[in-house]
Parts: C-alpha cells; sequence; structure tokens
C-alpha cells in the first residue's frame, strides 16, 4: 500500500467551507490529479514520488498530516522536508522572483511589438512576486487564503512592497459582476488547456468569496489560478488565437500603454529589492 498524505489548509484547519481536500498518494505515478466530489466536498487527489526534489511540490507538503505509511517511508521524507526548511523557502523566493523577471522582460518586448500578451505577462509577473513575497514570510503559497496572509504580514522593507504588487492587480475593481464574468472566463481558460476538472472548484470557490463579500480575494484567487493556466501553455501560446479574448475577462486586463510601462518599471524595482531579501 503506497503512502498516503493530506496537505493544504485543511491540515491547518485554516480553510474555508468551499476548500477542497487535497490528499497526497505516493505512488511514483505521473497521473494528472483527479476531483471526487462527495455530500458537497470535493476531494482532489494528487500523485508524488517519495524521492520528490522541486522546491515547487515540497513547500506544499510542509505539515502533511500522514494518513497511511506503512513502512514510514512517508515520515523520513516529511522529516527530511522539516530539516530543509529555510533551504526550501529561500529557493522558492529565488525561483519565484527569476520568474517574474522572466515574465516582465516578456512584457517589456511585448509593448515593443504590440504583443496581445503583454498585458497577461504582467499579470504573471505580479503573481510571481506575491509567491515570492509569501514565501520570504515562510508561508506555503495557497491561492484562497494568500490575500488574507498578505493583509497581515508584518511591516518592513520587503513586505512594503506587497503594496506596488497589488497595485498592479488591480483589486479595487472587483465587484460581484466583474466577479462572476471573470469566473465564467476562468473556467473556460482551464478548459482550454485540459485543466476543466477544476471548474467546479473555482465555480465553488468564487460563489463563496462573493457570498461572503471577500471581492478582493475572489479577484485575487481568479487571477492566481489563471496564472498558472496560463503558464502551463506559455510557450505555445501561437496555437491558442482563442486565449487572448478569454484572457481579457479572466485576468481583467489594462491596455493602457502609460499604465502597463508604469507596472513594469515598478514590478521590476520590487524584484530587486527582493532579491536582496534572499541574501541578507
Amino acid at each position: 500500500m503506497h503512502p498516503v498524505g493530506l496537505c493544504g489548509c485543511h491540515v491547518q484547519e485554516s480553510n474555508f467551507d468551499c476548500c477542497a481536500y487535497d490528499i497526497i498518494i505516493f505512488d511514483g505515478e505521473d497521473d494528472q490529479e483527479s476531483l471526487i466530489e462527495k455530500d458537497g466536498h470535493f476531494f482532489s487527489i494528487h500523485h508524488s514520488t517519495l524521492s520528490e526534489n522541486r522546491v515547487e511540490s515540497l513547500i506544499q507538503l510542509q505539515n502533511m498530516k500522514i494518513l497511511s505509511d506503512e513502512q514510514w517511508e512517508l515520515q523520513m521524507l516529511l522529516a527530511k522536508i522539516n530539516e530543509n526548511q529555510k533551504s526550501i523557502f529561500n529557493v522558492f523566493t529565488k525561483n519565484s522572483i527569476i520568474e517574474s523577471q522572466v515574465c516582465l522582460t516578456k512584457a517589456r518586448n511585448g509593448l515593443d511589438n504590440s504583443d496581445p500578451f503583454t498585458s497577461s505577462w504582467i499579470k504573471c509577473a505580479a503573481y510571481f512576486l506575491t509567491d515570492a513575497i509569501i514565501s520570504l514570510n515562510k508561508h506555503r503559497p495557497s491561492p484562497s487564503h494568500m490575500l488574507g496572509i498578505l493583509r497581515n504580514l508584518k511591516s518592513n522593507q520587503t513586505n512594503e512592497t506587497l503594496s506596488i504588487v497589488l497595485n498592479s492587480l488591480g483589486l479595487e475593481r472587483a465587484t460581484p459582476s466583474l466577479l462572476k464574468r471573470m469566473t465564467k472566463s476562468a473556467i473556460g481558460l482551464a478548459g482550454l488547456v485540459g485543466k476543466d476538472r477544476h471548474s467546479k472548484i473555482i465555480q465553488q470557490k468564487t460563489n463563496y468569496f462573493i457570498e461572503k463579500s471577500l471581492f478582493a480575494d475572489c479577484y485575487f484567487y481568479i487571477g492566481y489560478v489563471n496564472r498558472n493556466n496560463f503558464y502551463r501553455v506559455r510557450n505555445s501560446l501561437d496555437a491558442y488565437p482563442e486565449m487572448i479574448h478569454i484572457l481579457q475577462i479572466a485576468f481583467d486586463l489594462e491596455h493602457n500603454n502609460s499604465r502597463l510601462e508604469a507596472d513594469i518599471e515598478s514590478l521590476t524595482s520590487v524584484t530587486q529589492i527582493l532579491l536582496k531579501s534572499t541574501h541578507s
């Protein structure tokens, strides 16, 4: 029997009623995750390996609750993760900053070439910077809960850059009608890139946020999910011409060149500040 664990917000008891249970089976399979719905709850089934070494995966395994581990193999993996926690956060932070810089370079080049994806690259850059900031503060990325965590970070030079990043996202534009349109397009984007099984979770979470009047949190969540799906096909965007129109609403895109240039410059300055923080 393969080791099995529960990770995510349900382990930390910080979950919303709409949050899925993230269950990981350590069977070494590369199968895509599956989704099970039972009694109004979602169970997202993931697969991993006991030799996992990708920091974006290791950072999510921290504080995992072991459900099955007959040979104590998962226990040993978690002990190793705990021992290397500082390094995992540091590498994840640097990787997030680098990805943000890549996105900003593409956005800068896109302005010169009238690239229809320029605004999308800027959004991606900003979300990668939120990953970096939350990792610098020793929290794991969790799109449903991140904005709440980010609001309550202690004040220091690194965290003060957050206002610049969030300003570039446009959270203040969130209204129920806009969020419903963004949700519909986000679901369309998920289906386009082969992640349509996420549609029920996206719909359930956005419904919850809107019902609770958590409009900014909902806007942040939708954008984060869009970033992940956009990034899955970032190297073959020419094969998805319909994505241009989907992203217009899903990302709530800006097309004012002066604003885009200002966002690129301000986010670039944030990457430099955050890079210095990783060396301090």
